[in-house]
């Protein structure tokens, strides 16, 4: 099944709704930073969290960033997503491993204490930044407390990633449930009641839920809608073009020690690893460039 988020709304529209199957962009994170379980699962669950949260903005130019700042051993973790749910992103320390707790893989262990902050750039003077603490670093709790804290948007969200017993991923998802601000008391409880029922996304995917699915257990009987659905992906728009500009943006006498040193160098892209030759002659060109 190929990746991809329904869009939805319910109780009139005073909810709104998205959800999401990202199996696919998941592992192929994991496959280009080789990443540990553990880290497969933080990157992954924000990768997720990134499309559908790329998904609310409405402008092909829009773009989101999210980035976690722990102390944890796996450092940080940035992912950037459009409009059109492609989302990208990468951890620090892709290869730590650690202890499962209560059976589970350790994200909240393997972020540490910290701080969650979103990006959004849609074209004005200054793009958004809103800024919370990370409250148990399993990052689906840190976004619920984000939008209601920085963004005054009750809201409910939830992140799930299971690995295969080869450390493949098996399955990956979530959802998230928001409130308009006209929606009525009755209508949050009713919410809060079908989310008890549901104790863990993982095992709602693992049992083969759609985002359709998802989405009907946790707002069927509040008249569900179902208005869009978007493919998602893991993409990156790097080029040897684009990298250059990280080369030149080092300092001509960095580059110029590269030159005496006569040896090719590589640089990798942060977000997907894809790695970039550039030879003596190239870096004698974006020297010369750089001049001008």
């Amino acid at each position: 099944m190929k990746d991809y988020i329904v869009r939805a709304t319910a109780a009139g529209g005073q909810v709104r709704a998205f959800a999401a199957v990202t199996k696919e962009m998941v592992e192929e994170a994991r496959i280009r930073h080789e990443t540990s379980p553990v880290a497969t699962a933080a990157l992954g669950r924000l990768l997720t969290a990134g499309a559908m949260m790329g998904s609310m903005m409405k402008n092909d130019t829009d773009m989101l960033t999210i980035q976690i700042r722990g102390d944890g051993p796996i450092g940080g973790i940035t992912v950037t997503a459009d409009s059109k749910a492609n989302v990208k992103g990468y951890v620090d320390h892709p290869e730590v491993m650690l202890p499962p707790k209560n059976g589970k893989l350790d994200v909240g262990g393997a972020v540490g204490i910290g701080l969650i902050q979103v990006i959004k750039d849609m074209g004005l003077k200054e793009p958004y930044s809103g800024q919370t603490i990370l409250v148990t670093s399993e990052i689906a709790e840190d976004l619920t407390y984000y939008f209601a804290n920085s963004e005054q948007v009750p809201s409910s969200v939830g992140l799930g990633v299971l690995m295969e017993k080869d450390n493949t991923v098996k399955t990956a998802g979530g959802f998230i449930i928001q409130m308009m601000p006209f929606a009525e008391e009755a209508t949050a409880d009713q919410i809060e009641e079908n989310l008890k029922k549901v104790t863990s996304v993982t095992a709602l995917l693992d049992q083969g839920y759609t985002p359709e699915q998802l989405l009907e257990t946790l707002l069927g009987n509040l008249g569900l809608e179902i208005t869009d659905t978007i493919s998602a992906q893991f993409s990156c728009n790097c080029s040897k073009e684009r990298v250059e500009q990280a080369v030149a943006s080092i300092g001509k006498k960095d580059i110029q020690e590269m030159i005496e040193d006569g040896k090719d160098i590589e640089v990798k892209c942060h977000f997907c690893n894809s790695a970039y030759q550039y030879t003596v002659e190239d870096l004698k060109r974006i020297i010369k460039k750089s001049k001008k």
